[in-house]
């Protein structure tokens, strides 16, 4: 592999590879450098730069590219909160019942945006229609709410819990 003309082919392999790899993997930006220093070797290549030149640059850009890269990378794969994602985004939302909701942990009906939820009632009292109330907890297909006027007058320690 003495041959500039076989390096050409090496590099162009090395760009593809790379750049597919990272597609195709999870993860933010780990072979995207090396695939740009690939590039680069191959222009060199096409250039008629000595091997040798071709390497150093290869190494001195790929990892240029991914100091530059890593502080995006780190913000792209901070883990997120998913309270946010499917039931758990009703948390602390706003909802009015609709259909009294019983004492005793019995089950009525309020609504949360537009969707209706099944709820009780955080301490087990009775909650009557019309009632603004707020979602403290979803569990399964039902949620918890407590009264607005509940929330108001309980201690901020109890809010917490």
């Amino acid at each position: 592999m003495d041959s500039p003309e076989d390096w050409r082919w090496v590099w162009i392999i090395a760009t593809a590879v790379f750049a597919i790899g990272e597609l195709t993997s999870p993860g933010s930006f780990f072979l995207l450098p090396f695939a740009i220093g690939a590039l680069v070797a191959t222009v060199l290549a096409f250039l008629d730069v000595n091997i040798v030149i071709e390497w150093l640059v290869f190494v001195g850009v790929s990892l240029a590219v991914l100091a530059a890269l890593r502080p995006v990378a780190r913000r792209l794969n901070r883990s997120v909160d998913d309270s946010g994602v499917g039931s758990r985004r009703l948390l602390g939302q706003a909802a009015v019942v609709l259909r009294q909701i019983p004492a005793g942990g019995d089950v009525g009906l309020v609504r949360v945006d537009r969707e209706e939820w099944r709820a009780q009632s955080t301490d087990g009292s009775a909650i009557p229609p019309g009632t603004a109330v707020r979602v403290a907890d979803v569990q399964g297909t039902r949620v918890i709410v407590a009264a607005v006027d509940q929330l108001s007058t309980s201690a901020p320690d109890e809010l917490e819990q």
